[in-house]
């Protein structure tokens, strides 16, 4: 594969800020991380059609910001071809969830937790973005968190092949399964309160080991966004929720209030503090986050 990069612009940096919203500190950021990380991808790419790349950060770690940062990187510096996956695209469709919710659990009426996902639709997805060729056409799927279901088909983006570069983002992704035994302890009040006997739990563990191990075991790299803690990632968004409520037009119904976000986190716990312990050392680019979203160090196996 050529390795001819060309540069990534001060214009360019400056319109990706503007974008997003972000801090000036994040030039920095950028400039020590992110863009050496992008000059990289022709080297993980070697001589594969298709890059795959995952991406784990639980909510405030920036983890979309990264893929959106290299997927605007590639194409700018390489020329590529970029798909951006978000897992949260995938979710099952409410009445899928509600069928679930009657017959499984009720928690997994909630979207976000492994079990929750159409894994077969994203399976199906990245293999399409691998074998497309020159004039194929690939949709990508969106949820509408607004209405919490599917977005209409028509309204999905589309990417035409050749694919370079496929990147998927996700809370979940490259989340290993637990061994039985650390399942048996309740991790919060809401696994104490509404899972006693562990039957949620216990079902989240199998879908991340028959249905979600095959997608994540294909993944060329992945980076994971380590947070300084779990409580750190709570006090994120809590913040992240004030801001909304301080500038959002949505009804105050619409917004969660502490104890609302404190029990929403609990769905995400477990496997959140099961990622802070181990993804460190078995991810392949791991970035630390400091208390205030920044990244502090970095380490690639």
């Amino acid at each position: 594969m050529a390795k001819t990069l060309k540069t990534f612009s001060d214009e360019q940096l400056r319109d990706f800020l503007s974008k997003h919203r972000l801090p000036p500190e994040f030039r920095d950021t950028a400039e020590r991380y992110f863009l050496p990380l992008a000059r990289r991808l022709p080297d993980y790419r070697g001589d594969k059609k298709t890059l795959y790349l995952g991406i784990n950060g639980a909510q405030g770690t920036g983890k979309s910001t990264l893929a959106d940062f290299l997927s605007v990187a590639a194409k700018s510096m390489l020329g590529w071809t970029v798909a951006v996956l978000s897992i949260d695209d995938f979710y099952y469709t409410r009445q899928e969830r509600e069928k679930l919710a009657a017959e499984v659990h009720p928690l997994l009426m909630v979207r976000g937790v492994p079990g929750t996902h159409d894994t077969e639709m994203l399976r199906r997805c990245i293999e399409q973005l691998r074998a497309a060729d020159s004039g194929d056409e690939v949709p990508l799927p969106r949820f509408d968190k607004s209405i919490d279901d599917r977005a209409d088909a028509a309204t999905w983006p589309i990417v035409r092949g050749p694919v370079d570069l496929i990147i998927l983002e996700g809370w979940c992704v490259g989340t290993r399964t637990q061994e039985t035994a650390e399942l048996e302890q309740a991790s919060n009040q809401l696994e104490r309160d509404e899972d006693p006997d562990g039957t949620w739990r216990d079902y989240v563990n199998d879908q991340l080991e028959r249905r979600y191990a095959r997608i994540f075991d294909d993944l060329d790299k992945l980076i994971f966004m380590q947070a300084p803690g779990f409580d750190a990632i709570l006090r994120w968004r809590l913040e992240q929720e004030e801001k909304l409520a301080a500038t959002s037009s949505q009804a105050a119904s619409a917004l969660m209030n502490e104890e609302q976000v404190t029990r929403f986190i609990q769905f995400f716990e477990r496997l959140t503090r099961a990622n802070l312990a181990t993804l460190p050392a078995t991810a392949d680019i791991v970035f630390r986050l400091d208390e205030a979203h920044a990244v502090a160090s970095s380490r690639e196996s």
